[in-house]
């Protein structure tokens, strides 16, 4: 009998099911934190998924680029208390370059991601227990992440394809306000 691989779900299909979820019980706040090294290729997807969603960046919804340090940025996502956190990452998944994952925060231990100062599960479990709120990782497989080398073209269709997933979400779950504003504005009770 021939063994056939079972693929993942996709993380659509998993972002869709926690956000459905988690409205239900309060009102639904999304913090996304782009994380990665500028200048080392691919591992700046999630500084790119960052970029792309500012635009859409409104009181529910907080778009940070938070570098190879995003535990710098926990001050922000506790003032805009999020219902979900999601970490958007290069991610060694030994998938090909450019495939996207949804990793729940017990996955994340597994996965060799970028250049942090603190381990991204660290900085998820810090979240979870100081917050209340949920995280996850949308690691995105990287092909170079040598210094000074672009996003590669399988990496970037990956990250135009996670900023049209996650804005088509927000926009048919929560509308389509969009407005740019600062994490230091009066909605994030800066």
């Amino acid at each position: 009998m021939e063994k056939t691989k079972t693929l993942p779900p996709c993380w659509t299909n998993s972002l869709a099911q926690t956000v459905n979820r988690l409205r239900e019980k309060r009102p639904f706040r999304l913090a996304v934190l782009g994380v990665g090294h500028e200048l080392r290729g691919d591992d700046a997807a999630g500084l790119a998924v960052a970029r792309g969603l500012r635009p859409f960046a409104n009181e529910q919804f907080l778009v940070v680029e938070a570098g190879h340090a995003p535990e710098n940025h926990t001050a922000t996502v506790r003032r805009f208390a999020p219902t979900l956190v999601l970490l958007v990452d290069a991610a060694q998944m030994d998938e090909p370059p450019g495939t996207v994952r949804w990793l729940a925060p017990a996955d994340i231990t597994g996965i060799s991601a970028s250049s942090h100062t603190l381990p991204l599960h660290m900085l998820a479990r810090f979240l979870q227990a100081d917050l209340g709120c949920e995280v996850a990782l949308l690691g995105i497989q990287p092909a170079d992440t040598s210094l000074g080398a672009p996003l590669s073209e399988r990496v970037e269709t990956a990250v135009s394809a996670v900023i049209q997933a996650l804005t088509a979400c927000w926009q048919e779950n929560f509308g389509t306000q969009i407005s740019l504003i600062s994490p230091d504005s009066d909605a994030f009770g800066g």
